[in-house]
């Protein structure tokens, strides 16, 4: 029962994904059609059409086995073998240094919203404190 659930929810999100590319499609938008399907995906979520439940274990075995989409990715390089053959070690170069970037940026920017929202809690219990005084 569990795999049907699972596969069921990987559909919904593949539905999505082909919404998103026949607008692109339709409408000729340079914006990608998988980018298209995930703002509808948010834009549901958020009004409460779908329930972040009615996706949960489709989207952690997705994220279980991320892994293995990257296989066919990494694989296809193979076929620009000759791209990466003068200037292979700039190329390196420069995806460790924007991984780096990227990384330090994320962690650096959920710290800031801890912090963030560990301040704004500590305001509200000290308001709430202040009330119960009086």
């Amino acid at each position: 029962m569990n795999v049907v659930r699972i596969a069921v929810q990987i559909l919904l999100l593949y539905g999505l994904y082909l919404v998103g590319d026949f607008i692109q499609r339709t409408l000729h938008l340079f914006i990608p059609g998988s980018v298209i399907g995930m703002v509808l995906l948010f834009i549901l979520l958020v009004f409460g059409v779908v329930k972040v439940r009615w996706l949960e274990a489709g989207l952690q075995f997705m994220v279980r086995h991320l892994a293995l989409f990257f296989i066919p990715a990494t694989i296809g390089i193979m076929n620009y073998f000759d791209l990466f053959k003068g200037k292979g070690m700039l190329l390196i170069a420069i995806v460790l240094f924007s991984t780096v970037l990227v990384m330090g940026s994320s962690g650096l920017t959920s710290q800031w919203l801890v912090n963030r929202r560990e301040k704004h809690a500590s305001k509200r219990n000290n308001a709430v404190q202040r009330e119960e005084k009086a």
